[in-house]
């Protein structure tokens, strides 16, 4: 597969870095929807510049690099023992190589300390499912949806953005 690491990202790699993350998200989106999707955030875009944005600003931002060449990216937030998955992202002309599973094994090797991480992902993206259960061993601990609404989405906006519900996952380590 080649060399995996992470890498802090660069305020000069910024731009890029949300360019990148949003066409994975949008691929994800329309390969699972077309062309019909109603997910998009803004300017058919499934994750805005201001979610991502937010994501970089409150978390640590890395670039996925393969053999030196940037290949996505992913942002964490750590505390204590408790971390959370912010993004994970890796482009769609490098899909099914095995790059998000070494970045996630990364991840775990950079911050040892956690045990407990958590994140989440709308309904539909199976392949992002299919890696965090089968891949990475998480567990689907909550389904959150207009029954059962995310305690922590205070304005709605993920509940609007995906009223057919989000997957929270977590993964105790021991």
């Amino acid at each position: 597969m080649g060399d995996v690491r992470l890498i802090p990202l660069q305020e000069s790699d910024r731009e890029q870095f949300i360019r990148d993350n949003q066409e994975a998200f949008r691929y994800g989106a329309m390969e699972e929807f077309g062309l019909r999707d109603n997910h998009f955030e803004e300017d058919g875009e499934i994750i805005s510049r201001e979610t991502i944005e937010k994501s970089i600003d409150g978390g640590l931002a890395f670039r996925i690099m393969l053999d030196g060449q940037p290949v996505g990216g992913l942002v964490v937030s750590v505390e204590g023992e408790q971390g959370e998955l912010e993004l994970l992202f890796v482009s769609p002309s490098v899909h099914s190589k095995g790059l998000g599973y070494a970045a996630w094994c990364e991840v775990e090797k950079k911050f040892p300390q956690v045990k407990v991480w958590q994140t989440v992902t709308p309904y539909f993206e199976k392949r992002n499912i299919h890696f965090y259960v089968n891949r990475c061993g998480f567990h689907i601990v909550e389904f959150y949806n207009s029954h059962h609404p995310d305690p922590h989405d205070e304005d709605d906006a993920i509940s609007d953005q995906f009223p057919e519900g989000m997957f929270r996952f977590e993964k105790r380590i021991k």
